[in-house]
């Protein structure tokens, strides 16, 4: 290829990757402080949701837990069963499901854009269907903010620690 070519498509190469960077006003929008600052409001405001899904399990309030799973949630149970919202929420409000205490520890916290990773450990005593619960479990549990600025959980996964 002779020089002149090469040097052509280089500078047509590059021009084009410069275009592509400003026609994509989602990455060229965000300076790196205001990223950080979203994640850190971001991140509080997960934790207000976390303690808000503790506060619904620990007070039979279905109402609560309704409002805070998004209408295509899934749950995997610590027994590997699949749970609907539908079926999480009339789980708590008929009583099935009864939590006494609930401790969370070991919570990490990751933020991917508009997606939340929440893990934790929890100290659970309580029943489900008058089959006893208790004990520490780690979880999964999955958040996205959807377009109103609501956090929503769309999954949730527990695994029981031996």
């Amino acid at each position: 290829m002779p020089a002149r070519s090469f040097f052509r498509n280089s500078l047509l190469a590059g021009s084009l990757l410069l275009i592509a960077g400003t026609a994509c006003p989602a990455r060229s929008a965000q300076t790196p402080s205001q990223t950080k600052a979203h994640k850190h409001e971001y991140h509080h405001e997960i934790e207000q949701v976390e303690d808000a899904w503790r506060t619904a399990l620990l007070k039979s309030d279905s109402a609560g837990l309704a409002t805070l799973l998004d209408d295509d949630y899934t749950g995997i149970t610590a027994k590997g069963a699949i749970q609907t919202k539908e079926q999480a929420v009339n789980s708590l409000r008929t009583g099935a499901l009864q939590v006494v205490s609930f401790q969370i520890s070991d919570r990490k916290i990751r933020i991917y854009s508009n997606t939340a990773v929440v893990t934790s450990v929890a100290e659970l005593t309580g029943g489900k269907n008058d089959k006893e619960v208790t004990g520490r479990y780690r979880y999964t549990r999955v958040y996205v903010r959807n377009q109103q600025g609501q956090w929503k959980i769309v999954n949730f996964e527990a695994s029981r620690i031996q």
